[in-house]
C-alpha cells in the first residue's frame, strides 16, 4: 500500500458548481484514512482557455502549480479531470521538450525538479484499495441501482500523456460500480466529450452533444451517469433537454462512494443537482 497523505489541488470547481464532488469526496476519503494538504496559493489551471490563447500560457499556468507542489514534497492529488489534464500536459512538456522547458521555467520563476507524482484522485484511490477491498467496505449496497460509467475526454487522452490505459474503453469505475453493489451499464459514449467548452459560446451544440450522450445513457436503460469531472457533471445535468428522452440524474462516483460507505450528512449533497437525484435513490432504497 502507497502513502496515504497528498498534496492536493482542488481547481476553480470545488467550491462552486462542484460542491457536491469536495464535499463527497472529502467524505469518502477522510474515511479511507488519507490526508490532504491543499498546495499553498494555487491558481487556475487555465482550462482549454488559456491554451486557445496561448500554448505557453496554458502549460505555465498549471506549471506553477506544479512549482508550489514541488514545496510540499508530497504526491499531488486532482480531482477534477481538466485540471489533471492540464498539469499532465505541463508535466510531460517539462519532461520531453527542453525549448519549452526553459519557456515555462522563465515564465514561472523556477527550476522544475521532476520529483513529484501526479495522481488523479482515482488513481489515488485504487494505488490504496483494491477493487474487492473497496467491496468489503460496504454497508448500504446499491442493489439494483443501473450506472453507467462517463469517463469524458480529458481523464483518458493523450493516452501518452495521462497514461490511463485503454483510453478507448476504460473500464476502472464500471469496477467500482460493481464494487458497490450496483449494475455497471456499458454504452457507448463513455469517452466523447461533453461540450462544456462550447457550453458559452455555442450554447445549441453544447445542448445537442448532451442530449445524444444522456439520450444514450437512458436507452441503455441506465438510471444514472457516474462522472468525475465537475464541468461534465455541471454541463451535462443543466443542457440536456429531455426531449428524446427522460431526463436523468448526473452523479460524481464520490457520492455513490458515499452512499455505500452509509456516510453521515450524504443526504446535503444533492442541493446543487438540476435533475434531481432524490427521488431515484428513495426509488431504490438508498436515501
Amino acid at each position: 500500500m502507497k502513502t496515504k497523505e497528498y498534496a492536493l489541488y482542488p481547481g476553480c470547481t470545488s467550491h462552486s458548481t462542484g460542491l457536491e464532488y469536495n464535499l463527497s469526496m472529502h467524505a469518502v476519503f477522510e474515511k479511507l484514512g488519507f490526508e490532504f494538504k491543499e498546495i499553498d496559493d494555487w491558481n487556475c489551471c487555465g482550462g482549454a482557455a488559456a491554451s486557445a490563447l496561448s500554448n505557453l500560457l496554458g502549460l505555465a499556468l498549471p506549471a506553477r502549480n506544479i512549482k508550489q507542489t514541488e514545496l510540499q514534497d508530497k504526491p499531488l492529488a486532482i480531482p477534477c479531470p481538466g485540471c489533471f489534464n492540464a498539469v499532465m500536459r505541463a508535466k510531460y512538456a517539462l519532461e520531453n521538450d527542453p525549448e519549452m522547458k526553459k519557456k515555462i521555467e522563465e515564465v514561472v520563476g523556477f527550476e522544475y525538479q521532476g520529483k513529484i507524482e501526479v495522481k488523479s484522485i482515482h488513481e489515488v484511490l485504487f494505488d490504496n484499495f483494491t477493487v474487492d477491498e473497496i467491496k468489503e467496505m460496504v454497508v448500504k449496497p446499491l442493489t439494483g441501482l443501473k450506472v453507467v460509467s462517463y469517463y469524458g475526454c480529458a481523464l483518458v487522452r493523450h493516452p501518452d500523456i495521462v497514461k490511463m490505459g485503454d483510453h478507448e474503453n476504460p473500464i476502472f469505475f464500471d469496477e467500482l460500480v460493481e464494487a458497490l453493489g450496483a449494475e455497471p451499464v456499458d454504452w457507448s459514449y463513455k469517452t466523447d466529450c461533453c461540450g462544456a467548452d462550447l457550453g458559452m459560446t455555442h450554447k445549441k451544440i453544447s445542448e445537442n452533444i448532451a442530449d445524444k450522450i444522456c439520450g444514450g445513457a437512458v436507452e441503455t436503460g441506465a438510471d444514472c451517469i457516474l462522472t468525475a469531472c465537475g464541468l461534465c457533471q455541471i454541463n451535462l445535468d443543466i443542457k440536456q433537454t429531455g426531449t428524446n428522452a427522460r431526463k436523468i440524474p448526473v452523479v460524481y462516483f464520490s457520492e455513490l462512494m458515499g452512499i455505500a460507505f452509509d456516510l453521515p450528512k450524504r443526504n446535503k449533497w444533492w442541493s446543487k443537482h438540476i435533475v434531481d437525484v432524490k427521488p431515484l435513490l428513495k426509488e431504490k432504497g438508498l436515501l
